[in-house]
């Protein structure tokens, strides 16, 4: 069978010799093919290190005749942490966007995509690969990669070191090239040294007889249409915007760990000075504290917080704040200015699944 349209989604950290493969074998099977480039919104690190741009410039450099031609269309397709119906929306508009553009307008208008063989590429092979039972009213067209002895994490362990190894018998060509020049930028730098932290970081627990579980509590602070953030100081993500918070200490509750990190990392503050804990205590709003446990939202290790939310009443005159402990510096910002791709880990998320925004 010849489809009309093949999807195939993936994160491409980077695009390497398996991901060619499918694509051409999906071309072959399909008069086009929609390529969709996940977690666009969220920062630079280790484990996604390229952005949408430099990913889909990959994909271009290896099929410039497809793309010229319009058989293969490349789309973004953000990350939804803790909201999936909202993520498989997202890959849905972009699925129906991509044939509605080379669809017979008159026919887009009366009958959308049902009149066109639509598939979804992929092969089922862990957990990760779940996500191709959210598409039933597409067909499955699995495509096995004959590279399965590496992965894009093997290649990613291999770059970003002092001494970086260069994918040459893993990726195709075009993308070893775009690697080369990358790694002349201060983004590679970054990387390189944020790897190094991760990495002197899980050696100082390996010695366990099992990988650790930390606890953690967020604040998500709000006030008059703004958010209380801080600039990391110091690594994972320096220079990211960040929830503050922090690990508890072994001898408090989470409710009282949230309101010391609070006030260690803002200072927080009205006219009257530093405002006290029993203060800060009226301003979370009972029954709205949650969990965020993805198992990979930490590059440190297994990370379960506690995020509390914060409501300080409305006032023309924000409270003061200043940023100390971990934190570069703390300050408001409006909820409408934000951009996913600031924030550490799955802060931005945390953030959009408590204030709704």
């Amino acid at each position: 069978m010849i489809y009309d349209y093949l999807a195939f989604i993936g994160r491409f950290q980077p695009f390497h010799l398996g991901h060619r493969h499918v694509i051409s074998t999906a071309l072959g099977q399909a008069r086009h093919t929609i390529v969709l480039i996940g977690s666009p919104n969220v920062a630079r690190s280790v484990k996604n290190p390229f952005t949408f741009d430099e990913r889909a410039a990959m994909l271009r450099a290896v099929f410039p005749e497809e793309v010229a031609a319009g058989r293969l269309v490349i789309l973004p397709v953000d990350d939804f942490a803790y909201n999936e119906t909202a993520w498989v929306a997202g890959v849905q508009r972009a699925v129906s966007r991509a044939v509605l553009d080379h669809a017979n307008p008159k026919t887009a208008t009366l009958h959308g995509i049902k009149d066109f063989a639509v598939g979804i590429v992929g092969y089922s092979r862990d957990a990760s690969s779940s996500y191709l039972k959210s598409f039933p009213e597409w067909d499955l067209v699995e495509i096995e990669a004959p590279y399965g002895t590496f992965a894009a994490t093997d290649i990613r362990a291999d770059y970003f070191r002092r001494a970086p190894i260069l994918p040459r018998d893993t990726c195709p060509l075009e993308v070893v090239r775009q690697l080369e020049a990358f790694r002349l930028t201060p983004e590679f730098a970054w990387l390189v040294a944020e790897a190094e932290y991760i990495a002197d970081y899980k050696k100082s627990w390996q010695a366990a007889p099992y990988p650790p579980t930390f606890v953690t509590v967020d604040c998500v602070v709000e006030q008059s249409g703004h958010v209380l953030l801080v600039r990391r100081r110091i690594r994972p993500g320096e220079g990211l915007l960040a929830l503050p918070g922090g690990f508890i200490d072994v001898n408090e509750r989470l409710r009282d760990a949230a309101i010391r990190e609070l006030r260690e990392e803002t200072s927080i503050a009205d006219q009257k000075g530093p405002i006290p804990p029993a203060m800060l205590a009226s301003f979370i709003v009972d029954g709205a504290t949650r969990v965020f446990d993805a198992p990979d939202r930490s590059a440190r290790g297994r990370t379960i917080t506690n995020a509390f939310l914060f409501r300080c009443p409305d006032r023309r005159k924000l409270f003061k704040v200043k940023g100390g402990d971990d934190a570069a510096h703390a300050e408001w910002y409006r909820l409408g200015d934000l951009e996913p791709r600031q924030f550490l880990d799955d802060h931005w998320f945390i953030l959009q699944a408590m204030t709704g925004i």
